[in-house]
């Protein structure tokens, strides 16, 4: 078995929504949690995903934790990296995303990779380099409300330049169109230009796969899970992958636990769903400052609850309660209020029982994972696209992880999650 391809995603749930798109298409699969210590983790895997809780982290942390994943990914042999990203950006003028870019790309001693974080199965589209939330343009979209990225700019050129000294250009949706010949040559056009950075419109997965084909040999691709679709044929068309289907799911008893940080719309309706049928506790702005007494009032509720049904926590809020939260204990605590109290949650239901567990947000996900000691996941089948089920491998005790990203999954999420296991 080979390591073919590589990935460094900049929080866990986008990890997950990439190592999901791979093992969909047959790839053996492997996430880790942080840069892993050794080599012992890549075995028998065809693609290893490195998830780093990067994404709101300060730029030089963000940078170095990146470069670390790279050199442990080429250390154990993987081919191509893609620096994975959110489909909806989620990097303000300020972020992450281009210092990250600039840094890999120097790194390997290239001077061109694609912007491509488009994922229409859950209607991510970019046209005209400006990038679509459905119908609507990212700015116009719910994400402008987003506590800690909110997007305000829906021009992948502008986020790109503001964030880059690099020259960025533009691969049309014309030229996609007119197959990866002419995605190659305009590539190649752009690199005579001085161009560093090329943001590549796509509406379909078709046009996804265009792309694929046109940078098979770009040694760094940057973009959401949905630019990942089309490298693995590439690897195939050599001999170097397997291909074997993926629908297995983890075989894990125990209690289910919803655990939810997301204030997006539909992490909201999923919820509205289910909180008038399951237990549910809804975490206010006022219980956010309770502090260990407070997780232990939770512990105590799930614990003594006897219902045969989920058990939902969540701190999920309108734009409304959010900004009271917000004002009453700042952007970033309040955040850290959440992801501390649903974290410390997580881990003492899991010692009682709780070990099939789904989590809501890539911020709360990535809280949740570290707080449980979460070092490697098998990747399974989706729940949804982009949100697959995982068993964690070298837990203490067994247990089964759902790491979904606020955005996605349909009204019946939840239902879905827990309906699919045995």
């Amino acid at each position: 078995m080979t390591v073919v391809l590589g990935a460094i995603a900049d929080d866990f749930t986008g990890a997950t929504d990439l190592a999901s798109t791979w093992a969909r298409q047959g790839l053996r699969v492997v996430q880790t949690i942080g840069v892993p210590d050794d080599a012992t983790v890549a075995e028998g895997a065809e693609a290893i995903v490195v998830a780093l809780k990067s994404r709101t982290a300060p730029t030089d942390e963000a940078v170095a934790e990146s470069l670390a994943a790279h050199r442990w990914l080429k250390s154990v042999g993987a081919q191509q990296i893609v620096f994975k990203y959110c489909s909806t950006f989620d990097s303000t003028p300020t972020g992450n995303i281009g210092p990250v870019a600039d840094a890999l790309l120097d790194e390997i001693g290239e001077t061109f990779t694609v912007v491509c974080p488009a994922f229409p199965t859950n209607r991510r589209t970019v046209y005209q380099g400006h990038l679509f939330v459905g119908t609507q343009l990212l700015s116009d979209s719910p994400m402008r409300h987003h506590p800690l990225t909110p997007m305000r700019d829906s021009s992948l050129i502008r986020l790109m330049e503001t964030q880059t000294g690099h020259p960025v250009g533009l691969i049309p949706l014309t030229v996609v169109r007119s197959g990866a010949a002419s995605v190659s040559k305009c590539i190649a056009d752009l690199r005579a230009e001085g161009v560093v950075y090329a943001v590549t419109d796509a509406l379909t997965d078709d046009d996804l796969l265009t792309i694929g084909v046109a940078i098979k040999d770009l040694p760094l691709v940057t973009g959401g899970s949905g630019i990942g679709m089309g490298l693995p044929q590439n690897f195939g068309d050599r001999g170097l992958l397997a291909r074997p289907a993926t629908t297995w799911v983890p075989h894990v008893s125990g209690r289910e636990l919803v655990l939810a940080g997301s204030c997006s719309a539909a992490t909201r309706a999923q919820l509205a769903d289910v909180t008038h049928e399951w237990p549910s506790r809804k975490i206010t702005t006022d219980e956010l400052a309770g502090g260990p007494e407070f997780v232990d009032q939770l512990v105590q509720w799930a614990r003594d609850n006897s219902s045969p049904l989920p058990v939902v926590v969540y701190a999920s809020a309108t734009p409304e309660e959010l900004l009271e939260s917000q004002a009453r204990y700042g952007t970033l605590e309040a955040g850290r209020k959440v992801e501390e109290i649903l974290s410390g949650l997580a881990t003492r239901l899991q010692k009682g029982g709780f070990s099939r567990i789904v989590v809501a947000g890539g911020e709360t996900s990535g809280a949740v994972s570290l707080a449980l000691g979460v070092r490697t996941l098998r990747i399974g089948a989706e729940i949804a696209p982009g949100v697959p089920w995982c068993e964690v491998v070298g837990s203490e005790r067994p247990l089964a992880v759902a790491l979904k990203s606020g955005n996605f999954g349909g009204p019946t999420f939840f239902r879905d999650a827990f309906g699919m296991l045995p």
